[in-house]
């Protein structure tokens, strides 16, 4: 059977690169969890009676309504609305998919489109950005995950029952035309204005590999797509041949995807036949078992694997493998949750149901899946609330207890309660962050202000190496006053408390920005990095990461 997972099942929020991502909404999938082929249909062989009792009440209902209703209805609307209702009583990623929808819902993993480059969910007759694609326009324009979309050229979409079709019809579009859309962003009622160029959307899933120093190599994986694997092969040989041998992969807001690429990335660490994770379901028919089956890569030296809220489902596949095998170190902050298993099961007019059919467990027994028994409105807030307990500050009290205690094969102590606990947690730094700056990023000012210096600047700055412009480009006071009045035509209000306590950071996220315009990816990050706790903090732990390499705990 072949296993895959869809992407669009989580949400991160991100109000910078690198900082606070204040987390609203997370995680309503439209597609989610890994997807199992379906067998062909079998009655129900537990409860056959009532089952077909309830056939028999829904069919005589709409068979009614279609013939003695006062109006015309379109019975395949209610039909599709019935069923949506019904799911929602299950689990949160348990979902159905009318037909019109499926060639969209598989785009994101399989294949190139052209739009915004935008993951998106409808709740309450709201669009909620999932998350902006990596090195998409929307991504580029400014957008946030956690951003409602209201209206689009013009016309306003929340409140009226707008569907995924329809999401696709308006954002959607030839590359090089423009759509304008107006988001809200957080609590504040004025829309904010954008204007996004469609583009062809990347699906490259490895964003960046590059060498910190002479040995340490670094990986980022934004989600587990049909070529990951092979991104990642490349990588980590190119990574081997510059002398790595020590590692840290970037697993940070990565949502997941295909199962098996997953469970491929981390045989790649892992020596012998050992456990990578494993499925229950009702009775045995769904049950299954992964093991590392091939001599992987970089089965030897020093592995950390960044972590944090955004991280889910495949994701966590390849941190709980590591971690519950001891072969090596997870550092950042308690994962998303998402270990619910999915079925595909086609029906008759083109339409998918996705059944929850079994719940991942790390090889310690450790269920991936958070709590959803406060229902599905609830599980959406789960980020929200972690936010409000301070979880994002220190780790959660209340889910290092007992019942919740589990053993990695070499007797370390680790917890369930959903997610994957950290062996190293890393605090969020609010240290510099002020109102002025998420202004600056709400109005997309460092980006612009970037964008000019790199167009009025580009034949000196193309002349430099990479290495040089890491070394001795400065962004200079004169540079920071320049963008200070840029941001006063875009009504971004200049606070000179706030501006002094964040400066350190704009100046790296200016010079970020600045860097990838000339270089890409491979200058944008190693400069944004200068000034990313959890990135800072991962390399100094590739002590504890050597000792359990050599098999200490």
């Amino acid at each position: 059977m072949s296993k895959m997972e869809h992407s669009e099942d989580r949400k991160k929020i991100h109000n910078s690169p690198i900082q606070i991502k204040l987390p609203l909404f997370i995680a309503l999938a439209l597609a989610a969890g890994v997807l199992i082929g379906a067998n062909t249909f079998s009655p129900s062989t537990t409860n056959p009676q009532d089952t077909a009792r309830s056939y028999l009440k829904f069919r005589d209902i709409l068979s009614y309504i279609d013939r003695d209703y006062v109006d015309t209805v379109n019975v395949e609307e209610l039909t599709d609305y019935a069923i949506t209702e019904m799911l929602e009583k299950l689990d949160p990623h348990t979902s159905y998919i009318p037909a019109k929808d499926m060639a969209m819902a598989r785009s994101y993993l399989e294949g190139d489109f052209e739009g915004i480059g935008v993951e998106f969910n409808i709740f309450k007759d709201t669009i909620y950005v999932i998350t902006p694609l990596s090195g998409g326009p929307s991504e580029a324009a400014g957008l946030l995950a956690g951003d409602k979309i209201i209206k689009v050229d013009g016309e306003t979409v929340a409140g009226k029952g707008i569907t995924n079709e329809g999401v696709f019809k308006r954002l959607r579009g030839k590359k090089g035309s423009k759509v304008n859309i107006s988001i809200m962003r957080g609590s504040n009622p004025k829309l904010l204005p954008f204007t996004i160029q469609r583009d062809k959307i990347p699906t490259v899933s490895v964003d960046v590999s590059y060498m910190v120093g002479d040995k340490t190599g670094y990986i980022k994986v934004s989600r587990f797509s049909a070529n990951t694997f092979e991104e990642f092969k490349e990588a980590l040989t190119s990574l081997k041949k510059k002398g790595m041998n020590q590692l840290i992969l970037d697993l940070r807001g990565n949502p997941g995807g295909y199962m098996d690429h997953a469970t491929r990335m981390a045989d790649e660490f892992l020596a012998g036949n050992k456990l990578l994770v494993y499925t229950d379901g009702k009775g045995t028919r769904y049950d299954s078992k992964s093991f590392a089956r091939t001599k992987g890569d970089f089965e030897n030296g020093p592995l950390i694997i960044l972590l944090d809220e955004g991280s889910a489902s495949a994701s966590e596949i390849v941190a709980g493998a590591i971690q519950d095998n001891d072969r090596g170190l997870i550092v950042g902050r308690r994962s998303f949750g998402k270990g619910l298993v999915q079925m595909p099961i086609p029906l008759n007019d083109g339409s998918e149901l996705r059944l929850t059919i079994s719940r991942y467990y790390t090889p310690s027994g450790r269920s991936i899946q958070k709590s959803y028994k406060n229902g599905t409105e609830e599980y959406a807030k789960d980020m929200l609330h972690r936010l409000e307990s301070g979880e994002y500050f220190h780790p959660d009290s209340s889910l290092f207890v007992d019942s919740l205690k589990y053993k990695t094969s070499k007797g370390r102590i680790v917890y369930g309660g959903g997610g994957i606990m950290p062996d190293v947690f890393v605090p969020r730094d609010t240290t510099a962050f002020s109102e002025y700056l998420s202004q600056l990023y709400n109005k997309n000012v460092m980006r612009e202000y970037a964008l000019a210096y790199y167009k009025n600047n580009q034949k000196q700055l193309e002349k430099m190496s990479f290495a040089q412009f890491k070394k001795s480009f400065e962004v200079t006071d004169k540079m920071l006053q320049d963008m200070v009045k840029l941001a006063g035509k875009s009504e971004v209000e200049y606070n000179a408390e706030q501006f002094k306590r964040s400066k350190g950071l704009i100046r790296n996220n200016l010079k970020a920005f600045i860097a990838r315009s000339v270089y890409g990816n491979a200058g944008f990050f190693p400069v944004l990095h200068e000034a990313d706790e959890d990135f800072q903090a991962a390399l100094k732990q590739f002590g504890k990461a050597q000792k359990l390499a050599k098999g200490g705990v």
